[in-house]
């Protein structure tokens, strides 16, 4: 097994190898995060930017703690302190941070393909940390590894992902994972949350009491309120109402079914915190899965970027 490409922009057409092969790799940085002295060598001499156009907690932490462990350095860039706030565009930003040589350019992005077209201008891999409502492939990666590690396997598993699906890069990214790894997916939200195409993802369910029973996995969702133009929900409070995952829902799942949220948790609105930090709960390690994914990635696409560029001053 191996990952053919240059960048991780989806893991839209990944092949099910490939995805497994990332996994697995991340498996093989775990215990890497559990040594007293957390870091190798691997990526010495590299420096990874981080462009996060978007607020980030997790996901950038994580980048950053990842590529510390792997002893390269991390550069982060904002939104609010880079040159777009003087009218800089993408483009340039992007054209003058390649031009300083970066081995790995991460990105977060509010506009989907924006990834894209970096990857396109610049001469070095670039990783997708979430690009509008599109993806979020290293997210969907930690939650694939979080449900192999918790329920043993992914395929012949029904997975119930909860909420805002029409604004969620999240979910667009774990339902191609899972389809691509032979789960059952069941999509459950209010009518205006749940795109037309969801039709073709999997079954779509607008009650709870439904869509939960005897699921293997239950997925919840942020609101993306960030993203939401008016008319999509008449309250939060009725939201709460039909769609909040609360112990007495959760009792409709299979015996022993785990709990996943990307987080950030709007706490009584998505999920309760009786559910949050109960025993089914699986949040925080999806956090911690997440720097060894993210170590994973910027190993197999940084790594190889040297490999290659050794390869060509040989050549030459």
């Amino acid at each position: 097994m191996s990952f053919a490409g240059d960048h991780l922009l989806g893991l839209d057409g990944l092949a099910r190898e490939e995805i497994e092969y990332l996994l697995e790799s991340a498996e093989s940085f775990r215990e890497i995060s559990a040594r007293e002295i957390k870091k190798v060598p691997t990526l010495r001499g590299k420096t990874v930017v981080g462009l996060f156009f978007e607020p980030s907690t997790r996901t950038r932490t994580s980048f950053e703690i990842a590529a510390k462990r792997l002893s390269a350095d991390f550069v982060s860039i904002s939104g609010s302190t880079s040159s777009a706030t003087k009218g800089e565009t993408l483009l340039d930003t992007a054209r003058n941070v390649a031009a300083m040589n970066p081995d790995c350019l991460v990105m977060r992005h509010g506009s989907s393909g924006a990834p894209h077209l970096l990857a396109a201008e610049v001469g070095c891999p670039v990783i997708n940390a979430g690009d509008g409502a599109h993806e979020h492939p290293t997210q969907a990666l930690l939650d694939m590894l979080t449900i192999r590690d918790k329920v043993g396997r992914i395929e012949g598993l029904d997975v119930a992902i909860v909420g805002d699906i029409l604004h969620s890069r999240v979910a667009r990214s774990n339902i191609h994972a899972l389809r691509a790894l032979g789960a059952r997916v069941r999509l459950i939200g209010p009518p205006t949350f749940l795109p037309p195409v969801a039709r073709h993802w999997g079954e779509v369910h607008h009650d709870m009491a439904a869509g939960l029973r005897d699921v293997d996995v239950v997925m919840m969702l942020r609101l993306q309120r960030e993203r939401q133009g008016a008319n999509f929900l008449p309250s939060l409070d009725e939201y709460s109402r039909y769609f909040c995952l609360n112990a007495e829902r959760l009792q409709l799942a299979k015996p022993g079914a785990i709990v996943l949220h990307p987080g950030p948790i709007n706490r009584g609105i998505e999920i309760a915190s009786e559910v949050a930090d109960g025993a089914s709960s699986v949040i925080l390690d999806q956090v911690t899965n997440g720097v060894a994914v993210r170590m994973a990635c910027l190993y197999i696409l940084a790594g190889r970027a040297r490999v290659a560029a050794v390869e060509e001053r040989q050549v030459v």
